[in-house]
């Protein structure tokens, strides 16, 4: 799943964004109140992790912007402000939970894990492919091949999930490093290739499909 992290202090943000990639979720980090308004309004992010405190326009100003614009995203709060009235300000401004720094990041990612359920409310979190061989289950975050559920890694996952829930479509490796690792990745774009090998093992070679030139896709 895709999620936007808009916070300043980098040493924050920094292990954040490396145990939200982790867990599997496709990161990309805004620093400031206005960056995260337009990266939030140009990309589709279900999530948006938003701290209060930021430069250009604050978090409260930024979650406005984006409900009177239309974007629907789940947004979670990041403050050291707990009071009681920061946490209603923030809820009436469109916001859907709070979280008080410092955060244990157990806490995030339970807390992101059950708005993510929630922003799914009643559609069907099953994705199929491979004429049915594959199913991804999108709120548990499991995956099935033929029917028993295969143990994946969150990478392993994410990037299933990027392939599953556009079928048919061609995914080069820098397609897939940015919904995966995120546009910060610096490393070589081949981990591509490496984390399909492993999928391949785990399911069967026929559920990622490769073309040279193309990139990787998964079957209807």
């Amino acid at each position: 799943m895709r999620l936007l992290l808009v916070e300043d202090d980098a040493r924050i943000a920094q292990p954040t964004m490396e145990a939200l990639r982790e867990a599997g979720y496709a990161v990309t980090w805004a620093q400031t109140g206005p960056e995260g308004l337009e990266t939030a309004v140009m990309g589709e992010f279900p999530l948006v992790v938003l701290d209060v405190m930021l430069p250009g326009m604050d978090g409260f100003q930024v979650a406005r912007e984006l409900r009177e614009q239309g974007v629907d995203s789940a947004v979670l709060f990041l403050t050291a402000r707990g009071e009681l009235s920061d946490r209603v300000q923030g809820l009436d401004l469109g916001g859907d939970a709070y979280l008080v720094k410092p955060f244990a990041m157990p806490e995030l990612l339970a807390t992101l894990r059950a708005l993510s359920r929630r922003e799914r409310g009643a559609g069907a979190p099953r994705v199929t492919f491979a004429a049915g061989r594959g199913a991804l289950d999108t709120v548990a975050r499991t995956v099935a091949w033929d029917g028993a559920e295969v143990a994946v890694t969150g990478r392993e996952y994410a990037l299933l999930e990027a392939l599953a829930l556009s079928p048919e479509r061609w995914f080069t490796r820098e397609d897939l490093i940015d919904r995966v690792w995120g546009p910060e990745f610096g490393g070589e774009a081949r981990i591509v290739d490496v984390y399909v090998r492993y999928v391949r093992r785990k399911m069967a070679p026929e559920a990622i499909s490769s073309e040279r030139g193309r990139g990787y896709r998964v079957e209807r």
